[in-house]
C-alpha cells in the first residue's frame, strides 16, 4: 500500500508540473486569439442639429400637407409610420431626399429616418420629425444625426 501511494504522489506531482509549464503557454496563445486587428478607421462625425416636431397641417406645412418636398405621399391616418424628417436647407447641401440617418440623443425619437421633407429657409443646422397630430410637440437642442450608408451585401 505504501509503495502505491508513493507512485500516486509521484504521478500528481508530475502532472502539476505539466500544468505549470504548459499553463503560461496557452494563455499567451489564447490571448493572442482574441486581440482584434488593429485597423484605423475614419472617425464619423455626426451633426450637432436642433430637433423640432411637426404635423400634417396647412399651418406647419404649405398647401399640400400630406405631399413632402420630395413627392412623397404620407398616410393621413398615422403619419409618424413613415419616420420622416424634415431638414434645414443648409443640411440640404450634404443630406439628399431619400437619404436614411440615425438621431441619438432625443429620448423617444432616436432611431433611423428618411429625409422626405425641407423646413423653410429661414431655419439653419435643423431638423424637423413628422408625428402624429395627437402627439405633443417638442424642441431638443444639441441632437447628434449621422449618415447611415447601405452595407454591401458581399461583405
Amino acid at each position: 500500500m505504501g509503495l502505491h501511494i508513493k507512485v500516486m504522489i509521484k504521478r500528481t506531482t508530475i502532472l502539476i508540473a505539466l500544468v505549470f509549464v504548459f499553463l503560461p503557454y496557452e494563455c499567451h496563445i489564447q490571448s493572442l486569439e482574441t486581440k482584434p486587428d488593429v485597423e484605423e478607421v475614419d472617425e464619423v462625425i455626426p451633426d450637432i442639429v436642433t430637433l423640432t416636431t411637426y404635423s400634417i397641417s396647412v399651418a406647419e406645412t404649405d398647401s399640400t400637407p400630406l405631399v413632402t418636398a420630395s413627392g412623397f405621399k404620407i398616410n393621413p391616418n398615422n403619419p409618424k409610420r413613415h419616420r420622416i424628417i424634415a431638414v434645414s436647407r443648409d443640411l440640404k447641401r450634404k443630406y439628399k431626399f431619400g437619404q436614411k440617418v440615425r438621431i441619438e440623443g432625443a429620448g423617444k425619437y432616436n432611431g433611423i429616418y428618411t429625409i422626405r421633407d425641407l423646413m423653410h429657409h429661414r431655419w439653419k443646422n435643423k431638423i424637423d420629425i413628422l408625428i402624429n397630430p395627437s402627439d405633443k410637440h417638442t424642441k431638443l437642442r444639441r441632437i447628434k444625426m449621422f449618415r447611415v450608408e447601405k452595407k454591401n451585401k458581399l461583405g
